[in-house]
Formats: C-alpha cells, structure tokens, sequence
C-alpha cells in the first residue's frame, strides 16, 4: 500500500524508529534492573502492542478501561491506579491487577479489603517537588489533589502496603534534575520506602531523548533500588513513542488576512488536544525555519484559535498537498473527538519490511454512535 494511496488525514506509526527508542529503554533496563510499563493514558494504540511487549513489563493505567485494555492486549505486569475509584472500579480491576495503587489514604481504608489477597497495595505519594514545563500537567502544583503529602501521611498506613508510587516528571530531559528529584524522595520517605517491596517512579523522564545521559540514569535508579531494596518501576509514555509517528493532513483551502492561512483537513481540538491545551506548535516536516513563504497552518475546526502552527517553506504551498505533522503519536489518539462532525483520522503502521499496515478507520457510523444508539 503506497502512502499517497491513503485518505487523509491520517496517523502513520513507522516501527522501525518505535524499535529505536525500545532499544534504548532495553538498554536502560539492562543497566539498572528498572522495570518499565507502558504508560497508557498517553498511548494505548494496541495495534502495535506486538511490537512493544518484548521490550517492556507490562502497562500502567489511569482508568479502569485502561486497565482491561493492558490486560487483555499487552500482558506482563498490569498496574492499575486512579485518581478516584468507585466501589465498582474496585471490583471490576482487582482481579486482573498485579498491582493497584491508590491515590489517597482514604481511598485505601475504603477499599482495600476489596483488593488484599488479590492485587499488590500500593499509595501514590506527593513529594512536593517536580520537573514539569507547564503549571497544568506539574503533579506538585498548588493545592494539588495527586497523592498523599508528606506532612499528610499516617505511618501506620504503611503496613498495609507493599509499594508505592510517584510520578514528578514531565518531558524530564535532564539526568541531572531527575536525580535530584531522587534525593529529594529518599529524605522525605526514606524511612517507609526502606518498609516497601516496590516503588513506582512514574513517567515524564524523557530518557530516549537525544543526548540524555542514560548511564548516569541508569546508575541513579540502581543505587536508589539497593539504598532501599526495592524493585524500581518506570511508566514511559512519550519517552516509548517519540519521534515515530506522523500526522497526514491535505490542503483544502489557502486564505489571506495580513498572514496566509493554509487550511488542512484536520483539527487540534479533534485529532492533537495538546497543541490546543499547551500552546505548543506542532512541526512540519516540510517546513523549512527562516524560508520565504509563511503561512499559519489553521485547522478545518469552527474554533477560531484552532491551528498546528505558524512556519515557513521554500516554496508556496498549494492546494491538494500533503504536510506530515511530525511527533504526533503521544496524546493524541487517546484523545480523539468527533467536535464538528470532523472525519477521524485513520491510523497506519509503516513495519520495517515497507508494508503499510491499516490499524484502524473510522466513518460516520461510528460518530453517529458515539452520539445516542436508540431514540426515545
């Protein structure tokens, strides 16, 4: 199948540089004794699970379809964590969780006779410092509600846990802070974690990032695993799926006000919410920094603000051609809307034999049905 065959808009995951980034965090793995699992609320395209499992542990997950989607699809070890559980979620994820990781003390009182003799117990913990670009997605923020404080905890709550999770990064690229973070841990809970049998360290340390220290990383997460005797986890995201995926839009309009917009058959608010959420443009492979001709790349959205981004190209772009939105696999199909009625982009993978390979299409059953299923 010959990409110029395909209907845009559409995502195209490309295995080979998937297998990259694995090969580095099977490298990391090697030279620390961490376990990884896949974390996804960021990317959860099963299709392509058959390539990921032989490098990592299993997933992590943030609801209770997560849950039984890792479960069901990826194996290995399933963790499964909430913000907030119902009885039911309780019940429904219990039996299928290797471990189940609370998010308050009274979260754990409640529940916990539902999970003990089942899944491993563990507590999210909030250590108040953290490396995150943004004030919206920094776990320590101001009053927030994720884990428990270290002022907060009861001591005797650690007796009924055997592990324990923090999550205090995103899109962490520095080694260096991420140790810091570390120490920061162990003198502010040294003396539970010393109790533990696992902690989780969560996601957001961008160790596939070009140039990250990894062996620095990986002695870090070593020394702190023997400090403690502890089995260490990591939940990468972004840091597995970096880099291999490309959003395919077309030109369906140019128009002019002062700026030239080119208009493409996709939405941020649609088909890449954290462009919108973030304000952080999207790249355009075709795009060429500091060229002559500029345009804002604007979406097909009613939204007035809804664009990918403003750059520039050599030459004037026309309509009926194709621009590949660059990075686009994070976020983005865990994300996806029907706001406007806008076509769903299909989603592709490019193995490393060349043969295309479709994952997923969409039509206007399914937006019909995402909607009501029976009329009154």
């Amino acid at each position: 199948m010959n990409h110029s065959e395909l209907q845009t808009p559409y995502f195209m995951i490309d295995e080979e540089k998937l297998i990259r980034n694995l090969e580095t965090a099977q490298k990391l793995k090697e030279l620390s004794g961490v376990k990884l699992v896949l974390a996804l609320k960021c990317f959860s395209t099963w299709g392509v699970f058959d390539i990921i499992k032989p490098y990592l542990d299993g997933t992590t997950s943030s609801g209770p379809y997560e849950v039984k989607l890792g479960y069901e699809t990826f194996g290995g070890e399933t963790h499964a964590y909430s913000v907030g559980y119902t009885e039911q979620d309780v019940l429904e994820v219990a039996d299928i969780a290797d471990k189940l990781i609370f998010n308050s003390q009274s979260q754990l009182a409640h529940y916990r006779h539902l999970v003990e003799g089942k899944a491993s117990l563990g507590l999210r913990l909030n250590p108040g410092v953290s490396v995150a670009g943004q004030d919206l997605a920094n776990p320590a923020r101001k009053y927030s509600r994720l884990g428990v404080q270290a002022s907060k905890i009861d001591p005797q709550v650690f007796d009924a846990l055997e592990g324990v999770m923090f999550h205090m990064n995103c899109e962490n690229k520095s080694a260096d802070s991420f140790i810091k973070l570390l120490d920061s841990i162990s003198a502010q809970f040294g003396q539970y974690l010393d109790k533990m049998q696992w902690v989780s360290l969560g996601g957001g340390v961008f160790f596939t990032w070009p140039g990250y220290e990894l062996e620095k990383l990986a002695e870090a997460l070593k020394a702190f695993s023997d400090k403690h005797g502890v089995q260490l986890y990591l939940e990468p995201g972004e840091a597995i799926i970096t880099k291999t995926t490309d959003l395919v839009v077309t030109v369906v309009d140019i128009v002019e006000n002062e700026k030239k917009t080119a208009i493409v058959d996709s939405a941020t608010e649609a088909h890449r919410l954290d462009t919108l959420i973030y304000d952080e443009p999207a790249s355009i492979l075709e795009a060429t920094e500091g060229a002559k001709h500029h345009y804002v790349i604007g979406s097909c959205s009613c939204l007035a603000g809804d664009q990918f981004c403003e750059t520039q190209f050599d030459n004037p772009l026309e309509i009926g051609q194709r621009l590949h939105i660059m990075d686009s696999a994070g976020y983005t199909m865990v994300k996806l809307n029907w706001f406007n009625g806008i076509k769903m982009p299909s989603i592709y993978c490019q193995r490393a034999s060349g043969e295309v390979v479709k994952l997923n299409e969409f039509d206007y059953s399914d937006f019909k049905r995402s909607l009501s299923q029976w009329s009154v």
